[in-house]
């Protein structure tokens, strides 16, 4: 179910204006007592309709679950009141209902704020289906604009309102084209935070040939220097960029191990570049060297990071930089080579990946919920949350980088992430209580983005 808002005061009373305007235009005419009895009609007309649009404009919708989950705590006794697109109220039911408030009955759920996607990539679909490889060379764009479409409306329905697309992979800049189609209402699916092109050093990142005379499709801007590198993070924020995405590292190494792709200073001319313009850095990033060299540039969050050590997430913790560990690519790049969870022994990447995992908890660092989601199904972003429990992080710690962690670590804790009076009404519920059972969290029964129903 989608609930459309009422389209602007003024389109609907411009007929009326228009046929006004006529009737003082006759006024001169034959018969002006007619032309004035008409006159007044239509303004007595225009006076009422305007009253009873006035009426209508301000929608508001009040949701009565069982229990809220506000980003920080689970709350009972709450509701909480909806104004268009704002949140109005939340808390206990001390305030006067406006007339013709429409009130949704949550028996038996749990609402919370919309859930964050932190690293996704929704010009992707898993590798299993089509290799990374193949997806640049054999889909055309309008085919991966295509299926990123119903890769967005997937993850609103999955109860993921917002996501930050890290890259589109050869895509060029189609996912701020997709952005604009979903604020435009052309479209539905979640808030996106934009990365673009993504940046990496020259040869280390793309479709690659045994034969260097041929010239193949890139997954991300490449760049062979510090000035580079510098106009390109001055592009792609010029092209709509929200946040600059840099591989700090990657398989480029003699033997095709990972290794450093730029330092420090190159790491942090981009930082400065992109905070002048109020703008983060994020590295992708699984050496300790990588990581060290990005966390001390100034980069907002490492992504991935399986090769983080106890120094490491020290000094991550210390400079206040946030993992985003994306535990469900790795399982899912597992399996697709042929590794059967619950069955098989953990693979030397997943067992470096669960260490890291553990070695982040027990250094505080802070955790993103992020699950490289392309890489598997969009829509089933929920597995990322289900693993962190899984890996030996509280269920409550879960729920709060799925939400308020997310939205602070990002830049938008003062626009969405909470249930609380004044931020964006984006809002979910789901069937029974996710402390009880993180799975509840795939059991959506209600999804609020920018105060329009897009699913109950």
């Amino acid at each position: 179910m989608m609930t459309a808002p009422w389209p602007p005061v003024s389109t609907l009373l411009d007929p009326i204006r228009m046929r006004l305007s006529r009737c003082a235009a006759r006024w001169d005419a034959d018969h002006p007592s007619a032309t004035l009895r008409r006159c007044f009609s239509i303004f007595f007309l225009l006076l009422t309709f305007q009253f009873i649009v006035a009426q209508q404009t301000d929608q508001y919708i009040l949701l009565k679950p069982d229990r809220v989950f506000d980003g920080e705590k689970m709350q009972t006794g709450w509701v909480v009141l909806v104004k268009n697109n704002i949140i109005e109220q939340a808390g206990n039911m001390q305030f006067k209902l406006p007339a013709g408030t429409k009130v949704i009955e949550l028996k038996g759920c749990t609402l919370l704020p919309g859930l964050i996607e932190g690293h996704s990539h929704l010009f992707l679909h898993p590798y299993n289906e089509t290799s990374w490889d193949n997806q640049l060379l054999k889909e055309s764009r309008a085919e991966r604009t295509a299926r990123a479409v119903n890769h967005a409306k997937a993850t609103l329905m999955a109860g993921f309102t917002t996501v930050r697309d890290l890259g589109t992979e050869g895509a060029q800049y189609d996912d701020v084209g997709l952005k604009k189609a979903i604020e435009k209402g052309v479209i539905p699916g979640p808030r996106m935070i934009c990365a673009t092109r993504a940046i990496v050093a020259t040869g280390s990142y793309g479709v690659k040939s045994d034969n260097p005379d041929i010239e193949l499709i890139k997954g991300a801007a490449e760049v062979a220097n510090g000035n580079e590198l510098e106009n390109e993070v001055r592009t792609q924020i010029a092209k709509g960029a929200d946040v600059i995405k840099i591989y700090a590292d990657y398989g480029w190494g003699r033997d095709g191990e990972a290794r450093p792709t730029f330092t420090a200073e190159e790491i942090g001319m981009a930082v400065k570049i992109a905070q002048s313009s109020n703008r983060e850095v994020v590295a992708h990033s699984s050496t300790p060297e990588g990581m060290l060299r990005s966390i001390r540039a100034g980069v907002s969050t490492i992504e991935h990071g399986e090769g983080g050590t106890e120094e490491v997430f020290n000094l991550m913790k210390e400079k206040n930089v946030a993992l985003c560990p994306t535990l469900a690519a790795t399982e899912a790049t597992q399996q697709y080579k042929g590794w059967r969870k619950g069955i098989d022994p953990d693979t030397e990447r997943i067992i470096a990946h669960k260490k890291s995992f553990k070695l982040a908890l027990q250094a505080g660092v802070t955790i993103c919920m992020g699950g490289d989601v392309g890489v598997f199904t969009h829509g089933n972003n929920a597995i990322e949350m289900e693993l962190m429990a899984e890996y030996g992080m509280p269920a409550m710690d879960v729920l709060k980088s799925a939400t308020s962690v997310n939205a602070d670590t990002f830049g938008y804790g003062n626009k969405i992430g909470r249930i609380k009076k004044g931020l964006l009404a984006d809002i979910i519920a789901v069937e029974g209580d996710p402390l009880a059972d993180l799975k509840n969290i795939r059991r959506v029964k209600l999804v609020i983005k920018d105060g329009v129903v897009y699913k109950q």
